[in-house]
């Protein structure tokens, strides 16, 4: 009998997985497996429990938003064994479920869990930490995590709309950096910076660009440098939103390893959590580094 952990976040997006965990349960015993269910008791408890037991199991299951993925997919990789990850998203982004294309639907999703099959992804690693699709500082980075989990569970996505809705009126910050990328050397005051791995951001399709693939070794980088005036930001939104090709404003492009050193400590985000604060980044890309399941191919 082959054996899967199922870890969840009864918490994430307004609860829904609770009405569900009977059928999730029964779609993995239909595809042979002998399952453990373990709800999260707090932040960090996935990861752990993954990080210990993952070696025993032939298949990890996880259910939640982003957060929960994350700390799933960092205690795989701390535990030094390659189990495939299914994936039953019910955050209110839910950014990688959506460039992995599973299906909200929680049965669905399930179902690709236990059926699917196995896509070698590329995962990000910053410093000591890693990260599935983004790890981000500046401009609006904390909107996520300073959203708190009842305003997801209210209003789902609005809720960081409403969040980011406070902000609006204020000056926006540049940060003093040097950048090193590609051989390149870049010093400037930036704004905002993501380095991702997945074609929707923020539940924002394309924003780095239509030909993202997850297992090229290559991560995509996006620095924004910091407007003077109104018409650099609305050049920037332009070119954010994919309106125009390029813009002297945005820097963008492909690498598989980039440091960055800042004059002040800046705090990152990291898959939508705050994932600590530094002067000195240093990001590589783990080509092809865990096994998600996916819908399997016609």
């Amino acid at each position: 009998m082959k054996r899967a952990l199922f870890v969840f976040n009864m918490r994430s997006g307004k609860g829904m997985i609770k009405s569900k965990i009977a059928d999730v349960l029964d779609t993995l015993v239909k595809a042979g497996y002998e399952v453990t269910a373990h709800p999260t008791q707090e932040g960090g408890d996935a990861m752990r429990l993954v990080e210990e037991k993952a070696g025993e199991y032939q298949l990890v299951v996880c259910s939640g938003g982003d957060g929960t993925l994350d700390e799933t997919v960092t205690g795989m990789i701390r535990s030094g064994h390659r189990v495939p990850i299914g994936y039953i998203p019910t955050g209110s982004t839910n950014d990688f479920g959506a460039t992995l294309k599973i299906p909200k639907n929680i049965i669905k999703a399930a179902e690709i869990a236990a059926n699917g099959e196995d896509y070698a992804c590329d995962i990000g690693a910053i410093n000591d930490d890693s990260f599935v699709y983004i790890a981000a500082f500046g401009l609006f980075t904390d909107i996520s995590y300073a959203t708190s989990q009842q305003m997801k569970n209210a209003f789902g996505h609005a809720a960081y709309l409403f969040e980011l809705a406070k902000q609006f009126g204020k000056p926006i910050p540049g940060y003093e950096m040097q950048v090193e990328v590609n051989g390149e050397v870049l010093e400037d005051r930036f704004s905002y910076g993501m380095i991702t791995n997945s074609s929707s951001v923020g539940g924002i399709k394309d924003l780095t660009g239509k030909n993202v693939d997850l297992s090229d070794g290559l991560l995509e980088v996006t620095l924004v440098r910091e407007p003077k005036n109104p018409l650099e930001l609305n050049e920037i939104l332009t070119r954010l939103a994919n309106l125009i090709p390029e813009s002297k404003f945005v820097y963008a492009v492909k690498a598989d390893h980039l440091t960055l050193r800042s004059k002040e400590p800046l705090s990152w985000t990291i898959d939508g959590e705050y994932g600590g604060t530094f002067q000195d980044v240093e990001i590589f890309c783990e080509k092809q580094a865990v096994d998600f399941r996916v819908r399997k191919k016609n």
